[in-house]
């Protein structure tokens, strides 16, 4: 369960792009009890409460324009897209115009308050990290990996608007690696049978709960809230002890050969992880969540049992 976060006294409806991913079902459902909550997305919502309405429809398209002008007071974008196997290109064009558009509308409607979703990933995991990263250390998580490149100039564009339009409330949510129902590359590492680890490698790793990445959210929405936050979940522990929490069999493997290993499986589409994932698994990329703690009011609310079993929830939980 999501601990209750007010967000009554918005004057409009709260947009949430990209509602139909897991984590923007889930915080549509928290947060339809409070406000008017409206959903943009290509994809369906069969499952949605009666009380929140849906458009399929892409952000890109004239009749988004349409929503904007229908009382939004906020807007949270979940909508970047993460297709590993789309053309990187294509895919870069696609996220930074949605921002584009949605920066555009929020200007013209006057729309008071933007969160976006980013990843503590922007950091980059490299050997030469410091102990914790805050929100002033460089973003040098680009690297070979376009799609943490994409990510990086999401991030960084979306900052411009911070002196561009004073007049909204942006906030840019970093959060650690989130773990839960969502289908990304550390939950979905988590859940194999037999879990790959690179051999003379155990890095200290920082993993959020779902429900704590909605809460961080919620808060976000607070009219006050700006700027940049981190956000991380209960205290780092090492890769073997995640492992060993959750009972899951591992093998170590060299780093070359698992590099070699995952390209080939990746071009022969048996796996869904990239090479540049192993990096996660290789050094060590932890977050400072002071700013968040001190200025949004948040702490989540899992600890660390709970967050890393989240990868074996089968169905919703309210």
């Amino acid at each position: 369960m999501i601990p209750p976060v007010s967000v009554r006294g918005l004057e409009g409806a709260v947009l949430v792009t990209g509602v139909c991913g897991r984590l923007g079902r889930r915080l549509a459902r928290a947060l339809h009890r409070q406000c008017r909550v409206i959903g943009l997305d290509r994809r369906p919502f069969p499952d949605r409460p009666r009380d929140v309405e849906h458009h399929e429809l892409d952000l890109r398209s004239a009749r988004a324009r349409d929503v904007f002008a229908s009382g939004v007071s906020a807007v949270v974008h979940l909508g970047v897209d993460h297709d590993l196997r789309a053309d990187s290109a294509e895919n870069h064009a696609v996220n930074m115009t949605r921002v584009q558009k949605l920066f555009e509308y929020v200007e013209h409607f006057g729309v008071k308050k933007v969160v976006l979703l980013s990843s503590a990933n922007v950091y980059g995991p490299r050997p030469d990290n410091p102990q914790f990263l805050t929100e002033d250390a460089p973003l040098l998580g680009a690297g070979p990996f376009s799609q943490i490149r994409d990510l990086v100039e999401l991030d960084m564009g979306s900052q411009a608007y911070f002196w561009r339009l004073p007049e909204v409330g942006t906030v840019i949510l970093r959060p650690a690696h989130i773990l839960g129902t969502v289908k990304n590359a550390p939950s979905n590492y988590l859940r194999l049978a037999v879990v790959p680890t690179l051999l003379g490698f155990d890095p200290m790793m920082q993993a959020v709960h779902q429900d704590d990445v909605v809460r961080a959210i919620m808060l976000a929405l607070k009219p006050e809230a700006r700027g940049v936050f981190n956000i991380a979940g209960p205290p780092p522990v090492p890769l073997s002890r995640v492992l060993e929490l959750l009972e899951r069999s591992t093998v170590a493997v060299p780093h070359t050969m698992a590099r070699l290993g995952v390209e080939r499986l990746f071009k022969l589409r048996v796996t869904s992880f990239p090479a540049p994932e192993l990096d996660f698994i290789r050094y060590v990329c932890m977050i400072d969540d002071a700013r968040a703690r001190r200025d949004l009011g948040y702490a989540p609310a899992h600890g660390l049992v709970s967050t890393l079993c989240a990868v074996d929830e089968e169905r919703w939980l309210g």
